[in-house]
């Protein structure tokens, strides 16, 4: 785990958004860069789709697929 310096500007609206969607400012911030980062390599799909992919992830991981956690 590692440190991420970000804007104040940019921490502020993380706080607002975590609280908005009832998750902690860090996992916020995971969630939006997970977004940033699926939205970057697949740039045709829209937001649902993105999601879609994230949860298909999460049950992947959930059913027993491979976890690079794991194997550190």
């Amino acid at each position: 785990m590692g440190i991420v310096k970000i804007a104040d500007e940019l921490h502020e609206e993380i706080r607002k958004a975590s609280g908005a969607m009832s998750r902690s400012i860090n996992a916020q911030a995971e969630f939006w860069l997970k977004m940033g980062m699926l939205a970057e390599l697949h740039p045709t799909h829209n937001y649902q789709q993105l999601v879609q992919m994230l949860l298909q992830q999460a049950e992947f991981k959930l059913a027993g697929g491979s976890d690079e956690r794991r194997s550190a």
